[in-house]
């Protein structure tokens, strides 16, 4: 039997070469490709001969049994994210920057499931069970029935799973596990490809909810072969700024619910707080009007969220203007201004544009279009937008503005916090919203004359 070639493997993009090199060509990252020993052949023609005369039973559709009912913890934030609870023999990936609270989330996670009957592991390859528990205690969890273990070894924790019979087991995480049927460190692609699918078909096999914690690479994705995320059944990231106390729970996939759904938290000393309004909280720290400052009344998920846009425009000496943005998508600013300059013949040569979501939030949805135009133009025009105004719109190319999904949603959520105003594309199903004036618009050039007189 020919023996299988040996493969090298890019740690970052996953794409296989067929021999070492210090710059993969997939992605162009550095020193990111190892050696990865490939499986073996497998098992003789006899034995597959008697696989292959195995029955399997299949299940009808039409069958009265009920789905099983899911897992809800005490934490209603982590609950809307998963779905509305946690799916018996479902495989759910979290992963985040480095301290941004994910070993504390799931920690939390893992005493609210144990308090509402749930038998409950936690698995730490990075702390030891005393530091696990120091850190219960500061939470004030330490009377949680939660059991801990600290292993690496993927034989011993499938044994142990196996022994315990756990409803669920949390595993942080999947970068320091490592299987002694696989020849490469702990962390490489060909590791943690193995471990999660060994971890994922012990979840299915056992009816066990299993959750992996997985570290990211300098640009946010999940550190490994991205093979991993499509194992899973769920990806959660889990969002914020050092800076900011919020930190944003976030679905990017979800076999058992709506994706892009976000929980919203409050980093305390006592550990992550849920946020029941976070419209009201990304507010809380709104000072007078200024100009610059617009609210935009977004959607993420299914939740509607208002949030501040903040915008400053001035002089540049330098040949090139900077365009710095956060919270938002820098292509998308480009275009924003291209439409104003070409379409509204406002200029923004020769000046700096600054742009900020206030609160650590990240916008990924085009409806902020309007609301970033209007705070460009009130930064630039020195001019201050009502306080009592919210403001949401996609903007085309040809300056034209189109209307946004669940615009009856964003504007209850306005009024709801007291706003009185909005501005929206014409054509916009503004419902009956009481104590809300809404005024429509059809282009960005009438928004430019009728709000700021420029133009």
């Amino acid at each position: 039997m020919a023996k299988p070639a040996t493969r090298f493997i890019c740690a970052e993009c996953g794409a296989a070469h067929s021999k070492w090199s210090g710059r993969c060509d997939g992605c162009g990252a550095w020193n990111s490709i190892s050696e990865e020993v490939p499986l073996s052949a497998g098992p003789s023609k006899k034995s597959l001969g008697g696989i292959r005369g195995k029955k399997v039973p299949l299940g009808d559709l039409a069958s009265e049994d009920a789905p099983p009912p899911r897992r809800t913890s005490q934490l209603e934030e982590l609950d809307r994210v998963l779905g509305g609870g946690l799916v018996d023999a479902s495989a759910v990936l979290v992963g985040g920057d480095p301290g941004i609270g994910k070993s504390t989330l799931l920690l939390q996670a893992a005493a609210s499931f144990a308090r509402a009957g749930a038998k409950a592991v936690y698995i730490s390859g990075e702390e030891a069970t005393s530091q696990v528990r120091m850190r219960a205690r500061r939470l004030g969890l330490a009377d949680a029935a939660v059991k801990l273990g600290a292993e690496t070894n993927l034989r011993d924790i499938l044994t142990t799973l196996e022994a315990e019979a756990p409803d669920l087991a949390i595993l942080d995480s999947i970068q320091t596990l490592w299987s002694d049927t696989v020849d490469s460190a702990p962390g490489s692609v060909a590791q943690v490809r193995a471990c999660a699918h060994e971890l994922v078909t012990f979840a299915k096999r056992s009816g066990t909810s299993v959750i992996l914690v997985g570290h990211v690479t300098k640009e946010g994705q999940i550190a490994g072969p991205r093979v991993v995320e499509h194992m899973v059944d769920t990806v959660l990231y889990f969002e914020g700024e050092r800076g900011h106390q919020f930190r944003i729970l976030r679905s990017v996939k979800n076999r058992f619910g709506p994706a892009d759904e976000i929980g919203v938290f409050e980093m305390t000393g006592a550990g992550l707080a849920e946020v029941a309004n976070p419209s009201a909280l990304f507010l809380s720290g709104r000072d007078a009007p200024a100009p610059g400052s617009v609210v935009f009344a977004g959607i993420e998920g299914t939740r509607p969220v208002l949030c501040e846009l903040q915008a400053l425009v001035a002089p540049s000496a330098l040949a090139n203007a900077r365009r710095t943005v956060v919270g938002w998508d820098s292509g998308r600013l480009s275009m924003i201004l291209a439409v104003l300059e070409a379409r509204c013949g406002i200029p923004f040569t020769g000046l700096d544009v600054y742009l900020n979501v206030a609160g650590g939030l990240r916008i990924g949805e085009p409806a902020a279009d309007l609301a970033v135009a209007t705070a460009l133009l009130s930064a630039r025009e020195d001019i201050a937008l009502p306080a009592e105004m919210v403001v949401f719109g996609e903007i085309s190319l040809s300056g034209a503005l189109r209307p946004v999904g669940q615009t009856e949603n964003r504007l209850k959520e306005a009024a709801k916090l007291g706003f009185t105003k909005a501005l929206a594309p014409a054509g916009s199903k503004t419902g009956t919203t009481s104590g809300l004036e809404t005024r429509q618009m059809p282009d960005l050039a009438t928004v430019v004359g009728d709000m700021f007189g420029a133009g």
